[in-house]
């Protein structure tokens, strides 16, 4: 079992690059965030509208920023501090509007000003994890005694503890955890299973102080997975590569198991780097014969798509192959319409390195301002779409989408200086998260074990109601609604 990236030097040409790449992209979220209350845009294209995961990017990006140099410490802190506790004191209750969210979870989108529940989005359990990472990772960041780092580390002990996973428990798959709730409607009549980017979600669910889920949930969660060797990768599939890439910003598999992986030989790390493997290769096959596929051009997930061009709406379409938001992968379900999303590629830089970063630099190259602009890459390209006005060699995205800007900055970084997953590995409740689900070898070995504070259960902010019984569930739940 491979317990660390492939040996891959990078040139003076290509760290210019990369680090060239993240100034521009830690710039998106820098400067989208700066409303004072530091909720991050969605996307470039709605600075009204916020993603609470975009948040958790955003919080993750300014450790990075300041070891940069790119802003100062103060900066970080004070934006840093304003987001934490705008997040503490939003309003939290059952109601459909003028909340941000209820039982400690958030909304998945927000009014940006205002921090409300925007466009009837659902209480999402996965948008509430990436930000919990988020906050958690500002929290191991911001260790010095002075008061305003202080409070940003009581802040987050706060948000964090007052997330109660155990009430997100699906009524109908218990212990698996529902991907969300909405006012209208009760859960969501959705779980979280098979392998994807809630690997996050259960392991600080599990980690919780003070409403963690019980630890079979893990063994529950692993047993939906499905173990795929098709294509000569076998790996535990999950086509579209975000889900390999999202919970490993924050946590290093590398050479740490759980059960299920024992029971394979490899690692979370290992499989996420066959999973690049076989997305590349697919691409390169290409099946489907789109235009421009091949040894660096690839890279499916999900992503923005040219549909959204033509019409804001797929159903006056339902002819055409291609799509709008749409999760695409390689893999047994091949979801394919030849757009090819960038973020694929910048999230896999720790994975395969030797196939990434030389992506990366053709992108550049090959499409010049059409892909690259002010904010480094824009969000996705498809050369088969010809539908374009006055323009018939593709589709270039002229967005960028906070949750794919996101894994660029954060997995380049560590593959750079495993800042990131350094700072993750002194947290007692990822720790925790990571025990209680089995996890054993590697970096949990040896080291001291942190004692795991047990707070006192949050002290609700103004405005938080607490008076609706636990666990409602209507007697038909309907699915969200909410389109990206």
């Amino acid at each position: 079992m491979r317990a660390s990236p492939p040996a891959y030097e990078v040139t003076r040409e290509q760290r210019e690059f990369l680090e060239r790449l993240q100034r521009d992209t830690f710039a998106f979220f820098w400067e989208a965030s700066a409303s004072g209350n530091g909720l991050t845009p969605d996307r470039s294209s709605n600075p009204d509208l916020s993603s609470v995961a975009a948040v958790g990017f955003a919080l993750t990006a300014y450790s990075i920023g300041v070891e940069k140099g790119w802003i100062t410490r103060a900066q970080a802190t004070e934006r840093t501090l304003s987001t934490l506790r705008f997040l503490w004191h939003g309003r939290q209750g059952p109601e459909p509007q003028g909340v941000m969210g209820y039982k400690g979870f958030f909304y998945h989108f927000l009014d940006a000003h205002t921090g409300h529940r925007a466009v009837e989005s659902e209480l999402s359990t996965i948008d509430t994890a990436l930000l919990m990472a988020g906050v958690l990772e500002a929290q191991a960041f911001f260790d010095r005694p002075d008061e305003s780092e202080r409070a940003i580390r009581k802040l987050a002990d706060q948000l964090y503890s007052r997330v109660d996973w155990a009430w997100a428990m699906s009524p109908k798959h218990p212990p698996l955890l529902s991907m969300g709730w909405t006012p209208e409607q009760g859960y969501l009549p959705f779980d979280w299973q098979g392998y994807n980017e809630a690997m996050i979600l259960y392991l600080l669910a599990l980690g919780s102080p003070t409403h963690a889920i019980e630890p079979r949930a893990w063994d529950a969660w692993t047993s939906t997975y499905r173990w795929d060797a098709s294509d000569g990768f076998p790996r535990v599939a999950f086509d579209p590569l975000f889900g390999h890439q999202y919970s490993h910003i924050w946590v290093d598999f590398r050479g740490i198991q759980d059960p299920y992986m024992r029971s394979r030989g490899i690692d979370y790390f290992v499989n996420s780097t066959r999973a690049t493997y076989a997305n590349r290769a697919y691409c390169i096959t290409n099946p489907a014969k789109w235009l421009g596929y091949g040894e660096f051009v690839w890279g499916l997930t999900a992503s923005d798509g040219p549909l959204k061009i033509v019409s804001g709406s797929e159903a006056a379409h339902t002819e055409s192959p291609f799509h709008a938001y749409w999760a695409r992968g390689a893999g047994p379900d091949h979801r394919d319409d030849g757009t090819i999303a960038v973020t694929a590629v910048g999230g896999s830089v720790p994975f395969a390195p030797e196939l990434a970063i030389p992506t990366l630099l053709q992108f550049q190259a090959r499409f010049g301002d059409r892909l690259y602009g002010k904010y480094g890459f824009k969000d996705a390209f498809n050369l088969s779409f010809t539908e374009v006005p006055s323009d018939k060699s593709g589709w270039f995205d002229d967005e960028y989408v906070a949750i794919d800007q996101g894994p660029i900055l954060l997995m380049i970084e560590n593959f750079l200086t495993g800042r990131i997953w350094s700072l993750t590995k002194s947290n007692p409740y990822l720790r925790a998260g990571l025990t209680r689900a089995s996890f054993t070898g590697g970096w949990l070995e040896g080291a001291a074990q942190v004692p795991i504070p047990m707070p006192r259960p949050p002290e609700s902010p103004p405005g938080t109601l607490i008076t609706v019984p636990e666990r409602e569930q209507p007697a038909t739940p309907t699915p969200s609604t909410t389109v990206r």
